[in-house]
């Protein structure tokens, strides 16, 4: 059966819904789709976002952890090279026990100029920062005691999966595969045909290849009995949406990415990464792509969408999708 994701990263644009109201029913959703039986859940990360975009995955994680009983938490995606890994590890070993073993952890490179110079550091330093701060997380967080640079390093408590269980790495350039290879870690790769590059990899190293999250299908399905006429309700929100990524892509370190270009209301709703579905829509979406490694991700809340319209398309999903997956 095809993974179902419920996705949050917290915008707030002037336009949506307040931060208060958004904070409160994304936890409300959390334990829903636990309850119905969802696969898991995402938790984006940036910083200084104007939008809100949510800077501290690891907090949120913890408020879903204790709302919920079963679905796996995924911070999708944390930008290592911004943090201390000490501190990281020291945080997935308490998330992780809150959880009770669901978490998982998605590390990649980051692209954003503007956050990388918030923080002080520089984008060319990103993937020797990714690498070094994957090996110290994957040691400390396995019990061992250790010095780096002069600094003991020394991280409890432990979580409780062995830390090549919760950690994958991603990104979007060969180099992503090859590292995920190269640690022996889990691969969420931003294109399909790097998942071929991983496989070979890892048989090259000696090793079967690990855990696969797929990057392909939409990036937002909303279930409704009359899609069109929930278009127009929804098109702010996809737009701020698409062209956020748009403009960090453009600025960053990528230049262009799958958002690039999405000044159009149309050319959103064309490219396919926004999907409006009736049910049986969404059952037939799902059997297409069911065994491709993709997910049906729902983003509820997408750029602060009226609780209402979010709450009318999970409910809907949960009765008229789910039992048809299961």
């Amino acid at each position: 059966m095809i993974p179902t994701t419920v996705l949050f990263d917290m915008r707030a644009p002037e336009f949506g819904t307040s931060l208060p109201v958004l904070y409160a029913t994304a936890c409300e959703m959390a334990a829903f789709a636990d309850a119905a039986g969802f696969d898991r859940i995402w938790i984006a990360e940036h910083h200084g976002a104007e939008d809100n975009y949510i800077p501290a995955p690891f907090i949120l994680g913890s408020a879903f952890a204790a709302r919920t009983k079963k679905i796996r938490i995924c911070l999708n995606a944390i930008v290592l090279p911004l943090h201390d890994p000490v501190k990281i590890a020291e945080q997935i070993g308490v998330l992780d026990l809150i959880s009770g073993g669901r978490l998982e952890v998605v590390f990649v490179a980051g692209y954003v100029k503007a956050e990388f110079d918030r923080f002080g550091v520089s984008l060319s330093d990103r993937g020797r920062l990714l690498d070094s701060g994957i090996a110290l997380i994957l040691r400390a967080a396995s019990g061992e005691r250790f010095t780096v640079d002069g600094r003991e390093v020394f991280v409890r408590p432990l979580p409780i999966q062995p830390p090549h269980e919760i950690l994958y790495t991603g990104g979007g350039v060969d180099a992503s595969a090859r590292r995920a290879a190269r640690f022996n870690l889990g691969f969420v790769p931003m294109r399909r045909d790097l998942f071929t590059l991983y496989d070979a990899e890892c048989r090259r190293l000696g090793r079967e290849p690990g855990r696969k999250i797929g990057p392909y299908g939409p990036i937002f399905i909303h279930v409704a009995e009359d899609p069109e006429a929930e278009m127009g309700k929804l098109t702010p929100h996809i737009l701020h949406h698409a062209q956020t990524y748009a403009k960090w892509a453009a600025e960053g370190s990528t230049g262009t990415s799958n958002y690039t270009g999405m000044e159009d209301p149309e050319v959103v709703w064309k490219s396919g990464r926004y999907r409006i579905l009736t049910p049986d829509a969404c059952v037939a979406l799902a059997r297409e792509l069911d065994g491709t490694g993709a997910s049906l991700v729902m983003q509820p809340l997408i750029a602060g969408l009226d609780p209402d319209i979010a709450w009318r398309s999970l409910e809907l999903f949960k009765a008229s999708v789910l039992p048809r997956l299961h």
